[in-house]
């Protein structure tokens, strides 16, 4: 894995987050079908095996790091770093809280950088939250109760299969392509 012109050059990740914060709507994608295992694997390590709940904070991460792929800059670390990251504090704000919504936290979004939380925060927030449920609205059918489901009701895989009658990889395939989706469709500044 020594330079060149190797198509998977560190840097390369960067510059699929840098085409997402200026609107390529596919390079977000490409960045979640190259993440996605490493994060997945990571969170069932550290939640114990628990597959369903690894499924659910792997997609609550991919859901956090879209909404906040606006404030991310080059660190000199890897861009799967930052997916880990969010992926802990979302392991750790379950064993605090012990709630998984989807509203949680956007404070957290910022990557940890600083706690602030004054009106402008709250009004950013609610400004989020609001754009975030409306580009959720313009969703197909399926993808909308999925992703309501899932994250905003914090259904299981198994429980949403159940509501919406179908199996659980049919389930997992939809919240694929829904949270894809909402990559495409949230706004550049949300992003």
């Amino acid at each position: 894995m020594t330079g060149g012109q190797h198509d998977n050059a560190a840097d390369e990740p960067w510059q699929l987050v840098k085409a997402a914060q200026e609107g390529d709507t596919e390079a977000f994608g490409v960045l979640y079908d190259q993440y996605v295992d490493m994060v997945f694997r990571y969170v069932l390590f550290r939640v114990g095996g628990d597959r369903a709940f690894a499924e659910d904070v792997t997609s609550e991460t991919f859901l956090r790091a879209l909404r906040s792929i606006a404030s991310v800059s080059y660190q000199g670390r890897d861009v799967g770093a930052w997916f880990v990251t969010i992926a802990r504090n979302i392991v750790f704000d379950h064993v605090k809280s012990s709630r998984y919504r989807l509203e949680v936290t956007t404070a957290e979004l910022q990557d940890n950088r600083e706690e602030t939380s004054g009106p402008e925060q709250e009004v950013m927030t609610e400004a989020t939250n609001a754009e975030l449920l409306r580009c959720v609205s313009q969703l197909g059918d399926d993808q909308r109760e999925c992703i309501t489901l899932r994250f905003i009701e914090g259904k299981t895989v198994s429980e949403v299969a159940q509501l919406m009658d179908r199996n659980e990889g049919a389930v997992k395939a939809l919240q694929h392509r829904a949270v894809r989706r909402l990559a495409q469709i949230l706004p550049s500044w949300l992003r």
